[in-house]
């Protein structure tokens, strides 16, 4: 992967291709942002960057052996350690599934732990980086550079590393092997041991930025001008979102339609009508259930704002506003600081039930009855 893969993020690149040219690389650097940002794309640039046989002013040269292995992820002095799941047999150890992690990444390095986990079949396992993995990290880092100058080794989601582990950590960088790189990614540092944290480079990742973000747009896709600002207002610089509203937004009129419906019933308790729009919903098959929940809990959360008195907070598509004008003039009144959290709740709630594979109708029909108790009173 290079540098010029990766979706802005001009200033990070610019001072990593620095270190590099300085001859300053950390040997332990904290990549630490939100999703979506490119924080494991940005570390394998790098790593790919540092490794490069003829490296160009800005990048990789992208041609030479090393990068020819690192573009497919196979370079044996690049090591990769991530959460996995409670394998059926042997050790717990990332090894055991790089063989899915390098077709994900080489796919889409923009991805979150949930869609990790669900690649790798963790059915409803939390993903972890167990014990086992200190003593294959402890392995790799002590044998000699295969053919590059430096060993690097990216631990994606590095909060998600066993106390063990992080101690074995602690003790590494302390006393760092010779030309050894560690690039710990991280989203929450706050579970992390400040010991490590204190021992690390940190370099904070921003949000993608706009321009970048509309520049992407314009060149992978083809999207008009009006839906690329939803798209880029929604996404809030974050690609996993980019991505998940480009596939959506061709269903964003019909899930606001299924929203006023499903508001609208909840609100009236005709039990024909909820019975029509639960079959409607069971029809839709799990993956767009699954989406049309994420849909109504970002709606709720732009009403709230609306009601809140926060019009510029709100992320409103121009669909959503204009479509019915009476519902979005009357439906904000409705959501409050009472029970706005509890309406999100029985969202979320339906939307675990359903990727858990319980029965669609049931799940919607209870979830509108319970929101009825909370959205059936008199607006204030």
């Amino acid at each position: 992967m290079q540098f010029k893969d990766i979706i802005g993020q001009s200033e990070i690149k610019s001072k990593l291709i620095d270190t590099v040219k300085e001859n300053r690389i950390s040997h332990a650097q904290l990549f630490l942002g939100t999703e979506g940002i490119g924080k494991l794309a940005l570390a394998i640039a790098y790593a790919q960057y540092i490794c490069c046989e003829n490296k160009a002013e800005n990048d990789s040269c992208g041609i030479c052996p090393s990068c020819s292995k690192y573009q497919k992820l196979i370079h044996p002095d690049l090591h990769f350690v991530f959460p996995i799941t409670t394998p059926k047999s042997g050790k717990k150890i990332s090894e055991q599934f790089i063989t899915k992690w390098r077709e994900k990444v080489n796919d889409n390095p923009y991805f979150n732990l949930n869609q990790w986990i669900e690649i790798i079949g963790a059915e409803n396992k939390q993903g972890l980086i167990y014990t086992d993995e200190s003593r294959e990290i402890m392995y790799k880092i002590n044998l000699k550079s295969f053919e590059s100058e430096y060993k690097i080794m990216i631990i994606w989601m590095a909060e998600k590393m066993h106390i063990s582990i992080a101690n074995k950590m602690l003790q590494i960088f302390e006393e760092p092997p010779e030309k050894t790189l560690f690039i710990l990614i991280s989203e929450q540092t706050d579970v992390i041991l400040p010991t490590i944290i204190s021992r690390t480079q940190i370099i904070k990742i921003p949000k993608i930025d706009d321009l970048s973000l509309r520049q992407y747009l314009k060149e992978k896709h083809q999207i008009d001008d009006n839906e690329i600002s939803d798209i880029i207002r929604l996404s809030e610089g974050n690609m996993i979102n980019v991505l998940e509203n480009i596939n959506s937004s061709g269903l964003n009129e019909i899930n606001f339609d299924l929203f006023m419906n499903m508001m609208r019933f909840s609100f009236s308790l005709k039990y024909v009508d909820i019975n029509n729009l639960t079959e409607e919903f069971r029809t839709l098959g799990r993956e767009r259930q699954k989406q049309f929940l994420k849909y109504a809990m970002r709606m709720i959360r732009e009403y709230y704002m609306l009601s809140s008195g926060n019009k510029v907070l709100s992320k409103l598509t121009d669909t959503e506003t204009n479509k019915d004008e009476k519902f979005a003039s009357v439906f904000p009144k409705f959501i409050n600081n009472s029970n706005v959290q509890k309406i999100y709740e029985e969202l979320n709630k339906a939307y675990f039930h359903i990727t858990r594979n319980g029965y669609a109708r049931i799940i919607f029909f209870d979830m509108m009855i319970k929101i009825n108790k909370y959205i059936a009173k008199k607006p204030s």
